[in-house]
C-alpha cells in the first residue's frame, strides 16, 4: 500500500472499533497494522461465520467492517445481507473489498448497503479516508437519531381523556394535508405541542419546523423578521436577511401569538398564504416560498375580527381547520400521567435518582385549579421534585396561590373568626363554625400524635406543608395547647 498522511487522530478517543474480515492473513495482518497505527481497535475474523458471531459478541460496539467479497462457507455478500437485516446492526458500515470483483459485484453490492466497495490490492490511503468518512457518518446519523428522539420525546402529547383523544383524532386528519390549521386554547395548554405534532406526522417532518413568538418581535422589525430584509434597507440593516418564511421553506411555519401581529404584516402574511409569495424589506423582487402556515393564538379572533384588530380575510383563511387544546380543568384525569412524565423527564435531566409519586399527590393535584394549565403543573411537580426524597408526598407540594386555608367544596371563603363556643343567644354555632372548630380540632390532634413534627402531619393529613402551616396560624394553634 502507497504512504499516506492521513490521521485517524479525532476518532481514537475513544478508540474506534474496525472488524476486518478476510480468508488471507497476510491481508488481515496489513489491515490491522495500517488501522492500528493510526489508532483504530482491529478486530479480526477469517470466515462470514466469525464474523457474524463477532459481532454478536463482540465486548464493545463495531463502528466499521472491513468484509471480503469472497470467503469460504457463506459470501461477503450474505454477511452484508444478514447484517442488514437484523435491527441492532442495520446501521453499521460495511467496506466490500474483493480480488476478482466484477461491476455486477460492485453494484449488488452497493444495492444490499454497502458503504464502500474497493478492489485488491488495497491502497493504505482510500482505505483510511473509507474508514474515517464510514465512522464520522454513523457516529453523525446516530447523533441525528437521537436528538430527534429526544426532541419527540420532549414534544410528545400525553392524555387519555376524552378531549385529548379528540384532539389526536383531529390532528391525524388534518397533519397529511396542506390545509392551515388555526390552534386556540389558553396560555400553557401545549399550543407548541400540537402543532410540532402536525409537522411530525405530516409529509413536511423531515423539512424546518420554524417557530415564531409574533408577540415578542417588535412591531416595527416584524415584517423584517418575517419577510426578510436587503441591505441598507434601514439603519442596521448590515446585510441581506433572509425572513422566517424563508427558512421554513419546504416546512412549516409556526406563527405563534398571532393575535398581537401588526395589520400592516397580517396583509404580506395573507399574500404568502395565497400565492406563495413575499417580499423583503427594501425589495421589489418576488421571493417564492412553500411554506405550511400554522397559527396560534390564546385569543378569540372573531372577537378581534369585530374590533378591528385583525383582518377577516386572514382569520377565515388560518381557520381552515380550527383545532383546540383543551384547558387542563377539561382533562383532569390526565394529571397523575402528566406528573409522572414531568417528574421522570426531571430527575433524568438532571442527573437526579429516579423519584416516584405518592398516590396522595395525585388526589391533592386533582383538586387545584391550575389556571396556568400544563405549564402550571409542570413547575409544580418540578418543585416537588426537588424537595422531596425517593417518594413525592403531599408535603413536598408548593402551597397553591389559588385557594384559600378555609375554602368550601362551594369554593366560598370564610372571613369570621374560628368560635368554637357560642356563648349567648341560642348557643348553637353555625355550620361552618362547627365545620372549623372541628377542623382545628383534628389539626391539633395529628400534630400531638406526631410530636409536633408538621411534615408528617402535612401527609396524614392529605394537605400541602404550606397550606398546613397557613391554617395552624390562622386557627392560632400554639405548641403544647391542651
Amino acid at each position: 500500500m502507497a504512504s499516506d498522511e492521513v490521521s485517524a487522530a479525532p476518532l481514537s478517543a475513544p478508540p474506534a472499533t474496525v472488524l476486518v474480515v478476510d480468508d488471507e492473513r497476510n491481508i488481515r495482518r496489513t489491515l490491522s497494522m495500517v488501522l492500528e497505527g493510526e489508532g483504530f481497535r482491529v478486530i479480526e475474523a477469517e470466515s462470514g461465520e466469525e464474523a457474524l458471531e463477532r459481532v454478536a459478541h463482540s465486548g464493545s460496539p463495531i463502528d466499521v467492517a472491513i468484509v471480503d467479497l469472497k470467503l469460504p462457507g457463506i459470501s461477503g455478500l450474505v454477511v452484508l445481507e444478514r447484517l442488514r437485516a437484523d435491527e441492532t446492526t442495520r446501521e453499521l458500515p460495511v467496506i466490500v473489498i474483493s480480488g476478482h470483483a466484477t461491476v455486477q459485484d460492485a453494484v449488488h453490492a452497493v444495492k444490499l448497503g454497502a458503504t464502500d466497495f474497493f478492489e485488491k490490492p488495497l491502497n493504505r490511503e482510500r482505505v483510511l479516508v473509507s474508514v474515517t468518512n464510514s465512522i464520522r457518518t454513523a457516529r453523525l446519523s446516530r447523533t441525528v437519531s437521537d436528538l430527534r428522539a429526544e426532541l419527540e420525546t420532549r414534544y410528545e402529547m400525553i392524555g387519555t381523556s376524552a378531549p385529548m383523544k379528540r384532539l389526536f383524532q383531529d390532528i391525524d386528519k388534518v397533519a397529511p394535508t396542506r390545509a392551515s390549521v388555526l390552534i386556540t386554547g389558553q396560555s400553557g395548554t401545549g399550543k407548541e405541542l400540537v402543532s410540532r405534532a402536525i409537522h411530525r406526522l405530516s409529509p413536511r417532518k423531515d423539512a424546518p419546523f420554524v417557530k415564531v413568538n409574533c408577540a415578542a418581535i417588535p412591531r416595527e422589525l416584524i415584517e423584517s423578521e418575517l419577510f426578510g430584509h436587503e441591505r441598507g434597507a434601514f439603519t442596521g440593516a448590515q446585510t441581506r436577511k433572509r425572513g422566517f418564511f424563508e427558512q421554513a421553506h419546504g416546512g412549516t411555519l409556526l406563527l405563534d401569538e398571532i393575535g398581537d401581529m401588526a395589520l400592516v404584516a397580517q396583509a404580506k402574511v395573507l399574500r404568502a398564504l395565497q400565492n406563495g409569495e413575499i417580499v423583503r424589506v427594501g425589495s421589489e423582487q418576488v421571493v417564492h416560498v412553500d411554506v405550511r402556515v400554522l397559527a396560534a393564538t390564546n385569543k378569540d379572533l372573531a372577537k378581534e375580527v369585530q374590533a378591528g384588530n385583525f383582518r377577516e380575510d386572514l382569520y377565515f383563511r388560518l381557520d381552515v381547520f380550527p383545532n383546540r387544546a383543551p384547558s387542563l380543568r377539561d382533562r383532569r384525569e390526565d394529571i397523575p400521567l402528566l406528573a409522572d412524565r414531568f417528574v421522570a423527564s426531571f430527575c433524568s435531566e438532571n442527573g437526579l435518582r429516579a423519584k416516584r409519586i405518592d398516590p396522595s399527590v395525585y388526589e391533592s393535584l386533582m383538586r387545584r385549579e391550575f389556571p396556568g394549565n400544563v405549564r402550571e403543573l409542570k413547575n409544580v411537580v418540578e418543585r416537588a421534585a426537588i424537595l422531596a426524597s425517593d417518594v413525592i408526598t403531599v408535603a413536598d407540594l408548593p402551597e397553591d396561590p389559588h385557594m384559600s386555608p378555609f375554602e368550601d367544596d362551594d369554593h366560598s371563603v370564610s372571613t369570621a373568626p374560628v368560635r368554637v363556643n357560642t356563648p349567648g343567644g341560642s348557643g348553637r354555632p353555625t355550620l361552618r363554625e362547627h365545620r372549623e372548630a372541628t377542623e382545628r380540632a383534628y389539626i391539633l390532634e395529628t400534630l400531638r400524635e406526631v410530636d409536633w413534627n408538621v411534615s408528617k402531619a402535612a401527609v396524614m393529613l392529605g394537605v400541602e406543608r404550606t397550606n398546613l402551616h397557613k391554617k395552624i396560624r390562622a386557627y392560632a394553634i400554639a405548641r403544647g395547647e391542651n
